[in-house]
């Protein structure tokens, strides 16, 4: 079936019903309800695989609120009942007061924070059904009820569509940008810091856990995984943390369309934790994060961490130096104003990055990247454990300007940067600068481009009018 013009149908219904009035309202109401069809065909699967093997399977959802009962009765030949379907009123009173809180109670009773039934519960103790009008979510339900997650190519094709979802939030402004961080910019980090079978990634501003999809396809399509490392990489390898009860249900839903059928993600604020508690058996491989920045946290939680500072991602990047193993390897975003910034806390920062890590790579982005803001941001990557000896840098440069709809970030853009990053090459847009031209006061990480050079003008005034005059 055509699986975009459905979405397309899917959010022209959200448009007209008087509860959603944003791109973000339609992402949300969308999640909820692909979710709980993404849950039926998942219960089919294990179903069937239960009964080849001769064993009972013990469905999660009890019977009057598993999809087929009040979203999809069917007839004998297998086609939709409308006359048994719930619909209008009755149909928006069943999921406001009976099906909501039923599945916000598997949080209670779920034996595992880990379970697929925590998961339900988590995610539908963050939603609430926006659409007021019972007709409008019948008719979402029945498009939803037409796609398929039974198949690897059917989940990759819904999983591209949500991504474009979640794409066209961040599109529309508002709060929705700080979601959306570009497809290409993510494959590239991911690629170059090349997370493995047998690491533990992480991200503890997952946002709609893009770093952490693109990590899985990354580790999944790197070699053939035995079913002992398949089930390493669904299970233990992938975790990550969100703050926003939106963003938390759009990155587990963006990672079960991705294959990860009960994804790693709590919910709660990573800048709450006092870093001194983190412990050894907390420590993981590999950081990926585009952590959201200007932001600005209380003095409370400041004091969690040994520089005090109310910008929250200079707070991240101390989480994430703590919570890498010695040896463990971070991508990540940040404004390129860290550089060079003159406060106290921003020299703390570059000092440590410098002394108790090798920053061997600083990727600078060219504005327009992403949407919405004129900041400019770099990206840098490091290991933990090593000083740094020197830096390794690459200035993005794009024939015509970045923007988001009409010449947005692409995966040629970043190929000289990914084909390179390993052979640390000096082009006319990579250079190297040594540890000891950092200066030891500032700790100043900003560099110019030598390879670029200004000409002079040295023509005198007269020169330049006769050259016109010709012209």
């Amino acid at each position: 079936m055509n699986y975009d013009a459905a979405f397309k149908n899917i959010d022209d219904t959200l448009w007209k019903d008087a509860g959603c009035g944003s791109e973000l309202d339609y992402i949300e109401q969308t999640s909820w309800i692909l979710f709980l069809k993404y849950l039926d065909d998942l219960e089919k699967e294990n179903k069937a695989a239960a009964e080849l093997s001769n064993k009972t399977y013990a469905p999660i959802l009890s019977n009057e609120f598993s999809w087929e009962t009040w979203a999809a009765p069917k007839k004998a030949d297998g086609s939709l009942d409308y006359n048994a379907a719930k619909n209008g009123d009755d149909l928006k009173d069943f999921v406001n007061t009976e099906l909501f809180p039923y599945l916000k109670s598997f949080k209670s009773v779920a034996n595992d924070a880990n379970t697929l039934e925590y998961k339900i519960g988590q995610i539908f103790s963050e939603l609430s059904n926006k659409l007021q009008s019972g007709y409008s979510l019948r008719e979402v339900i029945n498009k939803v009820n037409e796609l398929q997650f039974l198949s690897n190519e059917e989940k990759h094709e819904l999983s591209s569509l949500y991504e474009d979802k979640i794409k066209n939030m961040g599109n529309a402004g508002r709060n929705g940008g700080e979601y959306y961080t570009p497809r290409p910019l993510i494959q590239a980090i991911t690629q170059v810091v090349n997370p493995v079978i047998g690491d533990k990634v992480y991200d503890g501003a997952v946002g709609s856990a893009g770093f952490l999809c693109e990590a899985y396809s990354h580790i999944l399509n790197s070699k053939e995984l035995t079913a002992t490392e398949f089930q390493q990489l669904q299970t233990s390898t992938l975790y990550g943390k969100e703050k926003k009860s939106l963003a938390y249900v759009i990155g587990t839903m963006n990672m079960i369309l991705h294959g990860i059928e009960a994804p790693n993600i709590l919910h709660g604020n990573t800048l709450g934790e006092n870093i001194a508690d983190i412990q050894e058996k907390d420590r993981i491989d590999v950081v990926l994060a585009n952590p959201p920045f200007g932001g600005k946290e209380r003095a409370e939680v400041q004091q969690n961490f040994p520089v005090a500072t109310s910008e929250t991602a200079y707070l991240f990047l101390q989480h994430f130096i703590k919570m890498l193993k010695v040896g463990g390897r971070c991508g990540i975003v940040i404004k390129n104003t860290f550089l060079s910034n003159p406060d106290s806390a921003s020299i703390l920062l570059r000092k440590q990055l410098i002394e108790e890590c090798n920053l061997h790579s600083i990727l600078i982005l060219p504005k327009g990247v992403f949407t919405g803001t004129p900041i400019e941001t770099v990206v840098l990557f490091f290991e933990k454990g090593l000083p740094t000896k020197n830096i390794w840098y690459y200035m993005l440069n794009t024939e015509r300007k970045i923007t988001a709809k009409r010449n947005p970030l692409n995966q040629k853009h970043m190929s000289e940067f990914v084909k390179i990053f390993n052979t640390r090459e000096i082009t006319t847009n990579s250079w190297i600068v040594d540890v000891a031209d950092i200066n030891n006061n500032t700790f100043s990480l900003d560099f110019g481009n030598p390879n670029i050079f200004e000409e002079i003008d040295d023509r005198r005034p007269q020169e330049i009018i006769n050259e016109i005059e010709v012209i």
